[in-house]
């Protein structure tokens, strides 16, 4: 059996449930990985209202849907990150408060463990999201910075996600960080570390999402197989590069889909990503989860491309062998 398909919801929020769920049905989505922003999963009314979940999981069935995990990237990326207004826009009024940046940061840290807590009471096993980072601001090494200033952003992570990372242990739910500029972890070296900070343990995992390796030149098959044990889910989203000789990796403060960027993201199969490759890693690596599409594709109408990426992705998955090719010439 082939994995299930399902959909992002984070790109689809302005859209109540009610009217997505049965239009991702329609597209052949099998299920839905909820965001937890728009009306798609609200963490307090999960915690608060008895029946929260158990209508939730309802209203998908009777679309024909299933969730497998839920999404708290906007929430998680304030745990860490050094505060501004652009965080005011992306997080509920309860974890903005007043704007003050430590006070932020800990309503979020609280936020991310009522999540793990909703996940549980929803009967999902993975939380993906962000992490933040306090230490992303130095990536480029000027002014001159130490590498014991980053060892000490690796701490700081690690000490505001272990007690997160510790509810979500008591909930039974694992966290999956999307690797991605801007977080913690970018890389398949700074995943590395991500890991090591937080004592190797097992709450804290993987959102395999190979388009944010793509565009940074980091081959998204050996991240896999760097992490095998730790790819708690997995996106199907897209990217190309389009280096001209006057656009730079960095994007040059272009927005998303303009024309003069050095990379964008594309549709699923649209890009540059191998994603022939990538289901034979995860086949390798045994991961049996959902294969989600984060649709953002600045070129193409949604609708289209949804329907589209999921078409693609059943086409290209396929299951692992439960043999060798040559089986048939052995002695057993």
């Amino acid at each position: 059996m082939t994995r299930p398909v399902t959909l992002f919801t984070g790109q689809w929020a302005d859209l109540p449930l009610a009217k997505l769920a049965p239009m991702a049905r329609s597209m052949g989505y099998d299920g839905l990985e909820l965001a937890c922003w728009g009306d798609h999963f609200e963490v307090e009314k999960a915690l608060t209202n008895d029946r929260y979940c158990a209508d939730k999981l309802d209203q998908l069935a009777a679309n024909g849907m299933r969730v497998w995990a839920v999404s708290a990237h906007l929430v998680g990326q304030a745990v860490c990150d050094p505060i501004d207004e652009r965080h005011r826009l992306i997080l509920p009024p309860r974890v903005w408060g007043d704007g003050q940046p430590e006070g932020v940061r800990q309503r979020a840290a609280a936020e991310m463990i009522a999540t793990a807590q909703a996940a549980a009471r929803l009967g999902v096993k993975v939380v993906n999201g962000f992490t933040g980072s306090p230490i992303w601001h130095k990536l480029y090494f000027f002014p001159p910075t130490s590498q014991a200033e980053i060892d000490a952003g690796f701490r700081e992570f690690a000490d505001r996600w272990n007690p997160i990372l510790d509810a979500f242990d008591r909930a039974g739910v694992r966290f999956g960080l999307e690797v991605h500029p801007g977080e913690i972890a970018y890389d398949i070296h700074t995943a590395r570390r991500a890991v090591a900070a937080v004592g190797e343990r097992a709450a804290f995992g993987f959102n395999f999402d190979p388009s944010h390796l793509q565009w940074q030149g980091v081959d998204p098959v050996k991240f896999i197989r760097a992490f095998p044990e730790r790819i708690y889910h997995c996106h199907v989203k897209d990217a190309i590069r389009r280096l001209d000789g006057e656009s730079s990796i960095l994007a040059s403060h272009l927005s998303f889909g303009d024309h003069r960027r050095g990379w964008d993201f594309r549709s699923p199969g649209r890009g540059e990503v191998d994603f022939e490759e990538i289901v034979r890693a995860l086949n390798n690596v045994r991961y049996a989860g959902p294969l989600s599409v984060e649709w953002e594709d600045c070129g193409m109408d949604r609708e289209h491309g949804a329907r589209e990426a999921c078409e693609f992705v059943r086409r290209i998955d396929f299951p692992a062998s439960g043999r060798a090719f040559d089986a048939a010439f052995s002695d057993g």
